[in-house]
Parts: C-alpha cells; structure tokens; sequence
C-alpha cells in the first residue's frame, strides 16, 4: 500500500477573518496599478472598494499611512514598502504579497478595526512592530507571512490596561514563518480565543504568550532554538490561558499551559507538526503567490 499525499496546505482565507460577515477587501471596486509611494497612499485613502496593485519599491509619504475600508492591496513581482501601513477604525481589508524593510514605526498596525486578512508578506527589518493588533480590533487572519531580521514580531493587544479589548482580538496566525525573530509571536493581552496553528519558529527568545486573562490555542506547531516556546503570563503582564496540543520541539524548551480555550467555531484543517517546518519555508513570505 501507498501513503496518500497530505491534504495541500490551505492558502485561501480561513480562520478568523471568514467570520462576522466574511472579509473581501476590494471586490467589487475599480482594479487600480501604484508604482510610486504618494499615488498608493492616495489610493488607499480613497472612499470607494479598491483593488490596489503595488508595483516596484515604493518610498511612502509617511511613517503610518492610513488605509481605509474595502481595500485590497496587493504586491505584484517584488513590491517593497519601506513605511507602514495604517488600518485604523476601518473593516474588509487585505494586504498580500508585499515585502516591508526598514520601516520606521510599525509595519502594518491594525486598531479599531474588523475583518483584516495579511497574507504571504515579508517583514525584514525595522523599527518596531511587524504587525501589531491592539485597541479592540476583531475577526483578522494572519498567515503565510515572514519576518526575518527583526524582534518585536506580532503584539496582539495594546498594554495591560486597556480592558476594552475583552471580547475582542480574535485573531488566527497561521503557516506564518519566524525566521530569527525573537518575540511576540504573538504576545497576547485579553484576546479569546486566539489561534496559532502550523507556524514555523526558529530561533526565537519566545514563541507565544498568553497574559491578561486570554485565552490562545495552539496546535501543530514546529518548534526549534526556541528557548521558551509557549509561555504563560510575561514581562509585568499576569497570566492568560493557554492549551498547546499536537506541537514539536527541536532544541527548545519546555512549553507552558494553563487552563482552558474555548472553541474555534469555524472550520479549519491542521496539517501534522512534523511537516509544518517544510511546508512553510516553502510558501510563506512575499513572491509565492502569483496575484
């Protein structure tokens, strides 16, 4: 007899983001071509559904640039940004293959904002967050992402007091690949459920912590040189819950749990841990997706 082939890895949107009414960026809207930093961050403020497509290395006007509702923006070959991106107090986005480098804030920051999808970007270096989600924001999916050359990777939740952000940050990680980064993979305040499944860490100071009450899932996961994969409460922050299952741990240490998560309530396939190292360095990152 013959093994079957593992189910292909699941590249569409799931998670998260197909909750509260599904999320679609731009559908629908004009499809407009950006090769310059000024006419995208135009295009991304425009009122009307957009789908963006970004084109060769762009210097953007600010530090943060706002992005408003029902925007797609998409890298076509090998589109850099070398600024963030700002999607505050807006719904139905989604930013994908684009490679971010040297950015002086945040990469991409997400705040007051619902059904968000980042998807196969690469993070190689900069000031502060790669992609931080904070101030009650809800229903985003991150996956199939890189970052390389950086530390402070993805910070769910904005600081230990800002409580508004109960019943919020549900948020899915997914396929995403820690190349070297060294923290918040992500560090979760409040946020239940969060899901992290089939990430990729390497060489990491820590993978995921769970503090301020949340609640985070994780499952099939590879592991290695990571010296505190899941952690439980950190820094000045108190204790989450957190529930890891199905995981693997190549030269790590041992993993934190504590208590229980609540159900994922959408549909989901998890591939085995054992083949997760392989099959994100295969497809995670900007440039494996043909827009």
């Amino acid at each position: 007899t013959t093994t079957p082939p593992p189910n292909p890895p699941q590249t569409g949107l799931i998670g998260w983001a197909t909750q509260n009414g599904g999320t679609t960026g731009g559908a629908g809207g004009q499809t407009v071509t950006v090769s310059d930093g000024q006419a995208l961050a135009d295009a991304l403020e425009s009122a009307s559904p957009l789908i963006i497509r970004v084109q060769g290395s762009l210097t953007m006007p600010d530090k943060m640039n706002d992005v408003r509702s029902n925007k797609t923006v998409l890298g076509v070959g090998n589109a850099t940004l070398d600024n963030g991106l700002n999607v505050s107090s807006a719904t139905n986005v989604i930013i994908r293959n684009l490679t971010f480098r040297g950015w002086d804030d945040d990469a991409v920051n997400v705040q007051n904002s619902r059904n968000v999808w980042v998807d196969h970007n690469t993070f190689d270096g900069g000031y502060d967050g790669a992609l931080d989600i904070k101030r009650e924001s809800d229903f985003v999916t991150v996956s199939w992402n890189r970052v390389m050359n950086h530390t402070k990777s993805m910070l769910l939740g904005h600081d230990d007091g800002h409580t508004a952000d109960i019943g919020h940050l549900r948020v899915t990680y997914h396929h995403n690949w820690f190349d070297g980064s060294k923290e918040r993979h992500p560090r979760v305040r409040f946020g239940d459920p969060v899901h992290v499944f089939n990430n990729y860490y390497f060489g990491s100071d820590y993978g995921v912590a769970s503090t301020m009450g949340a609640g985070v899932l994780v499952e099939g996961n590879y592991f290695e040189n990571v010296t505190r994969p899941t952690a439980v409460g950190y820094a000045e922050s108190g204790p989450g819950d957190l529930v890891q299952r199905n995981n693997v741990f190549v030269n790590s240490g041992a993993p934190e749990s504590a208590g229980d998560v609540a159900t994922i309530p959408y549909a989901y396939q998890a591939d085995a841990a054992s083949g997760v190292k392989a099959t994100v360095i295969a497809g995670a990152g900007a440039g494996r997706i043909t827009p």
